[in-house]
């Protein structure tokens, strides 16, 4: 007997609702649209990463990493367009509270602010006169300050950058709006990832992918600006997170992976529980809410883009 064939291959409709969005806990079920499915709005790229959603200009963009490029997806006309290129090996995208695109460039190792004339604007390149390994994924606190991860992945290879001496420890840093310094937020992890806060800003969550070990995601409470009492939010071995976002209720949607069955997007519960999945073809590296109402899911996965419409709305600032 053939083995069946891939919705993804298949010219058929998906029928409703979509099998690929799966329920494990009844707290997952209210975030489900019975007549929306999972699309692939976008696909031919080599590693896709870090989607910003613009509102004003209703689109979405991304970086392809490999490809050195950030890319813009017309959510009106579906077309795709090149924003820049070269662009320094970027990766994590987001905006910042006057709508400034943030971006976390593995190839240049800084983190750059683009102005809305377009000029780009190095923020941050090293810690008290080091250069950074590499900033990975960002995200604003409402007080304007600038939380990143550095983690040295365009380091490793010049696929995703450029291949250097790791010069300082892994680490997530919080840029002072106001004076540009930088301070170290989390000085703990063996290799911090994605990133986000909590609703009300009282915890910080980081993702942790050391190459060997278990990758785990940690959260912290937020004390006085620092990031304090870390502890264990999630193990999902042998599955694990990437980039993560919270919404508006707590819940933290995580671009997963771990093979077939894990690939795509969890999506867990404030108490640390998996409550449901989006089951991708390819592994999911980071996701971003957005659309007219702040309730379309987008995930950058590997060579494609994907986005669903789900009963959730994104928590601003990621």
């Amino acid at each position: 007997m053939s083995d069946p064939v891939s919705r993804w291959e298949s010219p058929g409709p998906v029928r409703y609702p979509d099998p690929d969005v799966v329920v494990l806990d009844p707290r997952f079920d209210s975030m489900v649209l019975d007549q929306a499915a999972i699309e692939r709005i976008a696909t031919g790229f080599r590693f896709t990463e870090g989607p910003a959603y613009y509102g004003d200009g209703r689109y979405l963009l991304f970086s392809d990493i490999p490809n050195d490029a950030l890319l813009r997806w017309d959510e009106i006309t579906g077309a795709v367009a090149t924003l820049r290129q070269p662009a320094g090996h970027p990766d994590g995208n987001t905006r910042d509270r006057e709508g400034r695109l943030l971006t976390c460039e593995l190839g240049s190792r800084t983190l750059t602010r683009t102005e809305h004339d377009g000029t780009v604007t190095v923020l941050a390149e090293r810690f008290e006169g080091t250069r950074l390994t590499g900033p990975n994924d960002v995200v604003v606190k409402s007080d304007g300050s600038i939380w990143f991860s550095d983690n040295g992945a365009g380091i490793r290879g010049n696929y995703l950058g450029d291949k250097a001496v790791q010069e300082l420890p892994f680490r997530v840093y919080r840029l002072d709006p106001h004076s540009g310094s930088l301070s170290i937020a989390v000085g703990d992890m063996d290799r911090p990832n994605g990133l986000c806060f909590s609703p009300d800003e009282a915890r910080l969550y980081v993702v942790d992918t050391p190459r060997q070990g278990a990758k785990t995601t940690h959260v912290y409470d937020i004390i006085d600006g620092n990031a304090v009492n870390g502890r264990l939010f999630f193990d999902a071995t042998p599955g694990f997170a990437d980039g993560i976002r919270c919404d508006t209720e707590g819940n933290v949607w995580c671009g997963f992976s771990g093979g077939p069955g894990h690939d795509g997007v969890a999506i867990f519960a404030p108490d640390g529980t998996l409550i449901g999945r989006i089951l991708l073809p390819e592994r999911c590296a980071n996701v971003c809410f957005g659309g007219r109402k702040r309730n379309r899911l987008f995930m950058t996965a590997s060579q494609s883009v994907y986005a669903l419409y789900v009963e959730a709305q994104g928590n601003p600032g990621g």
